[in-house]
This record gives C-alpha cells, sequence and structure tokens, in this order.
C-alpha cells in the first residue's frame, strides 16, 4: 500500500478512513470509485464554490473575481505524473482517483467525470486541476497499463460509479469530459441511459477511427507523441489500438441516439484523427450539439496552452447546477484574464471608434466622465440599440474597467440557441456575450436579476433596432407596453435612459432585410433562420413586432467615433408604493425614459459635429504625438 501511496504523489487522493486521519498521507492516495456509496454527511457540509464566485460587495454589485495564482502545467508534468502513476506497480482493474489540486465541493457542485484518452492515465486534464476544481467535483478513470477490459467492460464500470453517484445525489447532473476514446466512452454511456442528466465534453472523439492513420501498430508508434510510447509498453499499445478499434465501433453505432448537450473541442491540427470533419458530422446527427473548434491545437487538445477548459464552458454557457440551466444563479463571472481577453478580441472595434463617454449628475450637469452613473443596484440601463449591436461591447467593457459596473444584458434568444451556432460563420460568434453575463430575454430573467440587486442593461427595441432598415439610423422601435416600468418599481431599481449614436460613420447600409428577402438564396436562409428562432414580441402591434434576424449587407466606411451619453438617473425607490403600479403612471414614465433617450442621441448628434477628432486620421495623429494609450480629447460641453 505504502508503495502505490508513494507512486501516486502527487495527483490524488485516498479517501479510506485511515487516510482521513492522516492528512499528512492524503497528498500521496487514490479514491476508488466505491467511494461514491458513502454518505454525504462522511464528506462534510463544504459550502459550494459558486457561491463564492457570486459574491457581492457591500453595495450589492457582483465583484470581477481573479483567479488565485495557477501552477502553469504542460506535457513534461504530465509526463512526470503519469510515470509516477503507472510505474509503482499500478496494475490491477479500472479505478477512479480525485486529483489533489481538487478538493470535495459537495453537493451544489456538479461531478466532473474525465475519461482518459488511449493513454488510459486518466491526467489529461491536469492543466486544468486547479481552475475545474473551484467549480466540480472531479473524478478521473484510471486504466492501468496491463489492464485488458474490453470496451463495454469499461462502459459498465463507468454506468455503476454514475448510478452509485444518483443515488447519493440525485439533483446533480453529471460532466463526463472524453478525449478520443475516452470521447467514445462518453458517447456510449449517455446512448445506454437517456434518462440520466448528463453533460458531455468531447475532445477529438475517435468515432472515425476507420478513417485515421492508426490502422496498425506500426503506424501507431511513429505517429504516437514519444512520452506515450515511453510510458505504455508495445502490448499495452496494442491492446489499446484494439480497443479503440472497438470504441468507435460501439459508439457510432449508437450515436444516433444521443440526446443530451454536448460540446465537441475539435483541434484543426490533429495528426491522428480527423477531428475537425468528425466534429461537423457528429454535429449533424446528433440533436443537442455544438462545435469549438481549435485551429491551432494537435491532438492531446487538454494539453494545449491556448485552452482553457473552464473558459470554454463558460463561453459556451454550458455550466449548470440542477437539471434546468438558471442563467442567474449558475452564472460564473468573468476573472480578470477573461475580461483582458475580450477586449483583446475587441481592440479593432473601440480603438478604432475611440468611444466617447458622457454622463449626467443629479443636477443636470453633463460631464465627460462616468461619474453620473449610480453606483448601487438594482439599477436598469435603458436605450437604443445600434446596427448589429456594435455597441454591447465598448458600452459593457467600459463600465466594468471604469467604474467596476458589471452590466448583465437582456438579449435576444438566438444568441443561446444551437441552430444560430450553426448558420453563423464562427460557431463561438456570441461566445463573448455569454461569457460576459447575457441572458435570454424573458420577465422572469428580469425579476431575478433586479432582485439580486444587479446592474441590467435592456433595449426595448431589440434586434428591429439592431437590425434596422435603410434610413432608420436611430429610429426608437420600442413597444407600446411600458415592460420594465413596474418591474423595476417592484426593486425599486434605478433607471439610467442613454443614447448611442456613430453606426453612420463606421458604415453604409447597402442591403437590408426588404432588399434581401427579395433575392431567392437570402430569402430561404432568412425564412429557416426564423422558422427555428424564438419569436418575441409576435403579438406587439407596428414596427415592433418585427423581429426577423438575417444579416444586413454592409458597405464600410472609414470609421468615424461612437458617442454615448447617459442621462439623469430616474428614481423609482421612495415612491409611494402604488404610484409606478398604476398602469397609467407607468406608462407616463415610459414615455418619458423614451424622451430622454431620445433627446441624448439628438444631443450627441448636434455635438459630434463639433468634433474636431470626429474623424479617424485627427484621432491617430493625436495619438502619435501624445501616445497610442492617451485619450482623445472630444467636443467642449
Amino acid at each position: 500500500m505504502a508503495t502505490v501511496a508513494m507512486a501516486l504523489h502527487p495527483t490524488a487522493r485516498w479517501t479510506s478512513s485511515a487516510n482521513r486521519r492522516n492528512p499528512k498521507r492524503e497528498r500521496y492516495s487514490l479514491r476508488q470509485h466505491d467511494a461514491a456509496s458513502r454518505s454525504k454527511r462522511e464528506w462534510g457540509e463544504e459550502k459550494s464554490p459558486v457561491e463564492k464566485l457570486l459574491a457581492v460587495g457591500a453595495d450589492g454589485r457582483p465583484k470581477v473575481l481573479d483567479d488565485e495564482k495557477i501552477e502553469s502545467l504542460g506535457v513534461a508534468d504530465f509526463v512526470e505524473r503519469s510515470r509516477a502513476l503507472v510505474g509503482g506497480g499500478s496494475g490491477g482493474p479500472p479505478r477512479w482517483f480525485s486529483p489533489v489540486e481538487c478538493r470535495w465541493r459537495g453537493e451544489l457542485s456538479p461531478l466532473l467525470m474525465f475519461l482518459p484518452g488511449i493513454d488510459g492515465i486518466g491526467l489529461g486534464l491536469l492543466r486544468h486541476h486547479q481552475r475545474l476544481g473551484k467549480i466540480f467535483d472531479i473524478w478521473c478513470l484510471h486504466i492501468p497499463p496491463t489492464d485488458r477490459t474490453p470496451f463495454e467492460g469499461l462502459v459498465n464500470i463507468i454506468e455503476d460509479t454514475v448510478k452509485m453517484q444518483i443515488s447519493c445525489f440525485p439533483k446533480r447532473p453529471i460532466y463526463l469530459v472524453g478525449e478520443t476514446l475516452g470521447a467514445c466512452l462518453a458517447l456510449s454511456l449517455a446512448s445506454r441511459n437517456p434518462d440520466i442528466d448528463f453533460i458531455l465534453i468531447l475532445g477529438n472523439p475517435a468515432t472515425h477511427f476507420h478513417k485515421s492513420p492508426l490502422q496498425s501498430l506500426s503506424s501507431l508508434m511513429e505517429l504516437l507523441p514519444e512520452f506515450l510510447v515511453d510510458i505504455l509498453t508495445r502490448d499495452s499499445l496494442k491492446w489499446r489500438l484494439k480497443l479503440l478499434r472497438s470504441a468507435s465501433l460501439y459508439a457510432n453505432s449508437r450515436v444516433h441516439s444521443v440526446r443530451v448537450e454536448t460540446l465537441i473541442l475539435a483541434s484543426g491540427k490533429d495528426q491522428l484523427l480527423p477531428s475537425r470533419d468528425e466534429a461537423e458530422k457528429l454535429c449533424r446527427l446528433m440533436s443537442n450539439c455544438r462545435i469549438r473548434h481549435f485551429k491551432d491545437c494537435g491532438h492531446n487538445i487538454f494539453l494545449e496552452s491556448g485552452v482553457d477548459l473552464v473558459t470554454v464552458i463558460k463561453r459556451a454557457c454550458f455550466y449548470r447546477r440542477s437539471r434546468q440551466k438558471d442563467h442567474i444563479s449558475d452564472y460564473l463571472l468573468p476573472t480578470d484574464l477573461e475580461f483582458k481577453n475580450i477586449l483583446k478580441e475587441n481592440r479593432w472595434l473601440t480603438d478604432s471608434v475611440s468611444p466617447v463617454m458622457l454622463s449626467t449628475l443629479s443636477d443636470g450637469k453633463i460631464v465627460k466622465n462616468l461619474s453620473g452613473i449610480p453606483s448601487e443596484g438594482p439599477a436598469i440601463f435603458v436605450g437604443n440599440h445600434m446596427l448589429m449591436g456594435w455597441d454591447l461591447v465598448p458600452l459593457v467593457s467600459r463600465l466594468l474597467s471604469d467604474r467596476g459596473i458589471h452590466l448583465r444584458t437582456i438579449a435576444h434568444p438566438i444568441i443561446f440557441d444551437r441552430f444560430s451556432e450553426i448558420m453563423m460563420p464562427d460557431y463561438s460568434s456570441f461566445d463573448h456575450y455569454r461569457l460576459m453575463g447575457a441572458v435570454p430575454a424573458s420577465a422572469m430573467n428580469l425579476y431575478k436579476l433586479l432582485s439580486s440587486r444587479s446592474f441590467v442593461l435592456l433595449f426595448p427595441g431589440g434586434a428591429r433596432e439592431a437590425l434596422h432598415r435603410k434610413g432608420e439610423e436611430y429610429k426608437l422601435f420600442w413597444p407600446e407596453q411600458p415592460e420594465f416600468i413596474r418591474m423595476a418599481a417592484k426593486f425599486g431599481a434605478t433607471i439610467v435612459p442613454f443614447g448611442v449614436i456613430g453606426e453612420d460613420d463606421i458604415c453604409k447600409l447597402l442591403l437590408d432585410y426588404d432588399d434581401l428577402v427579395k433575392i431567392p438564396f437570402f430569402y430561404e436562409i432568412i425564412k429557416r433562420i426564423n422558422h427555428e428562432a424564438v419569436r418575441l414580441r409576435a403579438d406587439s402591434p407596428g414596427d415592433a413586432r418585427s423581429q426577423n434576424i438575417h444579416l444586413p449587407g454592409l458597405l464600410p466606411k472609414i470609421p468615424g467615433r461612437f458617442y454615448f451619453l447617459f442621462g439623469r438617473p430616474i428614481q423609482t425607490r421612495g415612491r409611494r408604493e402604488d404610484e409606478l403600479m398604476d398602469k397609467e403612471n407607468a406608462r407616463e414614465l415610459y414615455y418619458h425614459v423614451k424622451c430622454e433617450v431620445e433627446s441624448s442621441i439628438a444631443y450627441l448628434k448636434d455635438k459630434r459635429e463639433k468634433d474636431p477628432y470626429r474623424n479617424l486620421l485627427p484621432r491617430l495623429l493625436y495619438q502619435a504625438t501624445h501616445g497610442f494609450s492617451s485619450t482623445v480629447p472630444t467636443f467642449d460641453l
């Protein structure tokens, strides 16, 4: 026992009663899969880290949390720990272990079961253990090199463990994260157990093994990474190749019946499997499948330095703690690094339009900063939507960086829709919106956000404004009903009206909806998109009901500038309880907010004519002389 324990240092933890009495020994040991039968009480009652991630400050604002210092691990660490795991007499049947970097999270966090690839070691998520361990209870499957359990036998072992876990914690979902062989195990398990709440995350699935160059042991030895050949014997590799072939056949015969949420991570430079093509094929066969492509990654995708599994899960909106997704309680705040990466991805926009941000103090004075923005929630920011939603990134990022205000955007459900992803040139087109906290438009989501004292971003004009027609720049398409007023009054939320302009200075609208539907090819695409998309305000009168989703034809211009003006905050807190609950009073305030937005737009359109730095060239010249990180001036107030 002592020999095995030392061989497992420092990657696993044994959960026997003897080791719980000896904490020093804990870091060298292994958690076996029969631990699932232990009672909840034996594990203790540690709070879920999700609740810590969702912590708010004294003013009610959610904090943007920086990650703790994460140890940088790579292939060399994988090799070292794998040798320790398989080199100390680690024989016997397949079993489960919990990485020492991950602590027991209790039933409030989902269970993540890692199913290894052809190596069978179970350390494939080594680079991700510390971050995953904050939000998951993690178990990893170890298949010793000497083990000869057939594929269906492995499926049975995993299935037994899953069912024991469900008997202990019936309400929490189970994540199956598998690479190559492990992906086949996950698909097979999901197909055999359609009633279990699985979520699959598959890295380079080996379901297309018959098209792989790994059809003989000789090619296997040539193509596999040197470290893997060094860890496994020739006989082990020969068996694993046979196992991989069985896995591919078994999973392929059942993949069409898999209905659970599935996220496939596909490498663009996988020399062992046709991962990119196979991901597309699986997505067509599986009704609830999504893809994320990593064009510069190789076969061992989870060991690549450019892949952060936690961020991938958050961006795809794949994290949940119960059977039903809750976009408020399940949301994980972006870390400082994730926020910086979003800014980097969208830097071309923010740098080219050099946004001007103005706000209004309580006495009506307009200032060249955001000091007029309320610092306490709940609050609703209500404004006009620019073409293609180009206002979102500058608005959300600036409020977060300058004021520490995290806006949760009420967004069109198409941002969360699988079908819309398939129709986009890039499957990850909406990922940064989801990472920054966008939620599907619904009264319930608005209610939950305001009840948690959040800052909410609302565009009453919705898709009709973001996809307007020619000549409709800055025209409001708000519904007649005061949708948000009484909700704001219920929670005493502050309403911040704002206007934004600048789209007409960066592009010209060549083909709008009316033009596109006259072209047969585009008509069919638009028809298909809107047939599948959720219909908002279908019963509303007037232009507000026309929320047809389409991609307009645009002609870029030399970039002008974006201008934002936040009007004087409107307080609902402190009014008579029934004042704004009255229909007429609510309607009156609704039109007052709308007028404030229109006034802000008119003010900005007039003032930008006096901005000497409205065009790109003067801004570049200014930054060339004052430094490219300097703030470019604007018009006088």
